[in-house]
């Protein structure tokens, strides 16, 4: 019988990343409702979302349709499917917090674009509530959940590298969503801005929660007497954040 042993593992933001962490928490939300306070119940782009949008429009015009095939990334299948890559890399690795991590990032993130600001700032454009953007929320969750599971943590130099070039090219992918959504006219420059500080705000938040939470769980864990057939032949007991799975 093949068993999988579980660890509640390090801390997902230890050490300088906590500070960091909290502060690009608290970025992000006053960045979102600075934003969504400037633009509540507006109706059309101004004159700021109009000449960023504009060139864009204009470049995918000619391109067909391009631009649909940028904005997939940002869409439900490709969130899921990387959320189910990173929790599995995550159970085989005895990771049990990130995987938890990989499975609210981007359903937390996307509740709050999709199912909260949107309708509390109400700002529409050509019909549509569009702040923040919900294509760009789930392309940076995604993006941030990546760096913070496999980047953050403390690696080899060559293993480093090799995280911080698919960091860069996870932040590259979301930049493309959101200047694809642009092109298709599906919101403005200032949507998109909001909805990667909503994507990496709730996922950096969701990690300092789950830092918090984890010594309470290690005690609760603790204070469980072990199975009998849990506990390895020659030990009393199970390490206080290990789970044995059959």
């Amino acid at each position: 019988m093949t068993r999988i042993r579980l660890r509640l593992g390090r801390p997902l933001l230890a050490g300088a990343a906590r500070p960091w962490g909290a502060g690009v928490v608290v970025a992000c939300v006053i960045l979102v409702a600075v934003l969504g306070a400037l633009f509540a119940h507006k109706t059309r782009a101004d004159s700021f979302d109009s000449a960023v949008d504009s060139p864009i429009i204009t470049l995918f015009n000619s391109h067909g349709g391009l631009a649909y095939r940028l904005a997939y990334p940002g869409t439900l299948y490709p969130a899921v499917l990387v959320s189910v890559i990173i929790v599995v890399i995550c159970l085989l690795t005895g990771r049990l917090n990130g995987a938890v991590l990989a499975v609210a990032a981007v359903p937390v993130a996307a509740g709050l674009a999709d199912g909260l600001l949107k309708h509390l700032v109400d700002r529409t454009y050509l019909g549509q509530l569009t702040y923040p953007s919900g294509h760009t929320t789930a392309a940076f969750a995604s993006v941030t959940t990546i760096v913070v599971v496999f980047l953050i943590p403390p690696q080899p130099y060559r293993a480093r590298v090799i995280r911080v070039l698919v960091a860069l090219a996870g932040c590259a992918v979301g930049a493309i969503v959101a200047i694809a959504v642009i092109a298709l006219e599906w919101h403005t420059f200032t949507d998109t801005l909001a909805g990667a500080a909503v994507g990496i705000g709730a996922v950096c938040a969701l990690a300092l929660i789950f830092d918090l939470v984890q010594p309470v769980a290690r005690r609760l864990h603790r204070r469980l007497p072990p199975r009998h057939e849990d506990i390895p032949e020659g030990e009393t007991t199970v390490a206080d954040d290990e789970w044995l799975m059959d």
